[in-house]
């Protein structure tokens, strides 16, 4: 019998959580996302102390309680708050990049170097115009730059 109680939660010796916004149907301001957002890391923080947690697919007072003020907080998220999209270069540029570091040559002389429009190099570079085959054949060509790379990211 001990060894049950032992793996049981301490449900025995826990008095069942406050639920500090239970009439919580929606947040607005700043100052509630921050206070709902960290008590829900304390209810986290004790549901994990507790054993609550312990189970991928546990279904107890404290993972409603968490899921419920995590959907409030991910509601007012998308409303509320602003993200600036993450923007990578791809392998092809870093490789166009590189080499025009090597040969120490500008973005300009890098696009007469390959016969193409400043504009249109630029356009390039930054992600915003797709690289043609013409091209492509120009950057093995003339930048040496791998042709496994070209074709994977052009």
């Amino acid at each position: 019998m001990q060894n049950i109680v032992k793996l049981m939660p301490k449900i025995f010796n826990h008095n069942f959580m406050e639920k500090k916004f239970k009439d919580l149907a929606d947040i607005k301001t700043p100052e509630l996302y921050n206070q709902v957002s960290a008590y829900t890391d304390d209810l986290i923080e004790e549901a994990t102390e507790n054993g609550f947690l312990s189970e991928p697919d546990a279904d107890n007072e404290y993972t409603r309680e968490i899921g419920r003020l995590s959907r409030l907080c991910a509601d007012y998220e998308s409303l509320y708050i602003t993200h600036d999209h993450l923007k990578f270069k791809t392998p092809l540029l870093v490789s166009i990049e590189n080499e025009m570091e090597k040969r120490q040559i500008k973005q300009r002389q890098t696009a007469a170097l390959l016969n193409i429009k400043e504009s249109t190099f630029s356009q390039i570079m930054n992600g915003k115009r797709p690289v043609s085959m013409r091209l492509a054949k120009r950057l093995y060509k003339e930048l040496n730059i791998d042709p496994r790379i070209i074709i994977e990211f052009s």
